[in-house]
């Protein structure tokens, strides 16, 4: 019998997250991100498949740079609220697809059609086989298509330890809300303050900028990195090796934070 993982509620955070702050501003920063790594002025002619849709920014964004259609899905039935939140909007758009679904059940990637670019933010390595789910998001990929994804890396120089933040995110989705403010609270003070209270006004300006880099928000960042369970960490050198083996070559790769960005093209057979 399989065992059943417990999930952090990303879709719940997402939720919140959009429905407070959603703004136009947020929606070009993350469509300019994507496209400023994609080495594109838009997405014409590309159909878009969103992976882990979470918050549905991202497909929102792919949908304002003029994908011809998206196909969002994600694990969270709340997330799929979320997304379709945003999908309210702007009128419900007919080139839009939004649903539940998992990119570890075989039958449902299987009942996918292909993409030219399938996209997978920030996801796989929360799913508690992040091989396979590499594997079953770049089997939606058209042949020449692009497959864009970004993990986090085990490259990276943590301290503390991965190991110490895979403790941390169990002790988070095991807690209560009191108990998760406080941690919040606790990586605030030792993380971002390095607890020294002078180091307040640089906090300050560093979360009124938070959203320049994808259009996303420090505290539902903050939540998402310490509940973000369960959690794998990937070595670069590794991802592209498995991808290569599986039919694809690295065209771009963004390292240096937390999530390594990847973008893959799929070469014919």
């Amino acid at each position: 019998m399989e065992q059943t993982i417990k999930h952090f509620e990303f879709g719940k955070n997402w939720l919140q997250f959009i429905e407070k702050n959603l703004d136009q501003e947020r929606i070009n920063i993350s469509k300019q991100h994507m496209l400023n790594f994609l080495k594109r002025s838009d997405l014409k002619n590309l159909s878009f498949l969103d992976i882990g849709c979470g918050s549905g920014l991202h497909s929102i964004s792919a949908f304002e740079a003029q994908a011809s259609n998206i196909y969002s899905f994600d694990y969270d039935p709340i997330s799929v609220k979320a997304t379709q939140y945003i999908q309210s909007k702007i009128n419900n758009p007919k080139k839009w697809h939004t649903e539940q679904g998992s990119v570890l059940d075989n039958d449902y990637i299987s009942s996918l059609p292909q993409f030219d670019l399938v996209y997978s933010w920030g996801v796989l390595h929360h799913t508690g086989d992040v091989w396979r789910g590499i594997r079953n998001a770049a089997s939606r990929v058209k042949p020449n298509g692009l497959f864009y994804i970004a993990l986090y890396s085990a490259d990276m120089q943590i301290d503390p330890t991965p190991e110490f933040w895979l403790q941390v995110k169990q002790k988070y989705i095991a807690s209560g809300q009191f108990t998760r403010c406080a941690m919040d609270f606790w990586y605030i003070w030792r993380f971002c303050m390095n607890r020294k209270l002078w180091n307040l006004p640089a906090l300050l300006l560093r979360i009124h900028d938070y959203k320049k880099s994808r259009g996303m928000n420090f505290l539902t960042d903050i939540r998402d990195w310490l509940g973000g369970w369960p959690m794998e960490f990937v070595y670069d050198a590794e991802v592209v090796k498995f991808c290569k083996k599986i039919g694809f070559r690295l065209e771009n790769i963004k390292t240096g934070e937390a999530n390594t960005e990847f973008l893959f093209i799929k070469e014919k057979r």
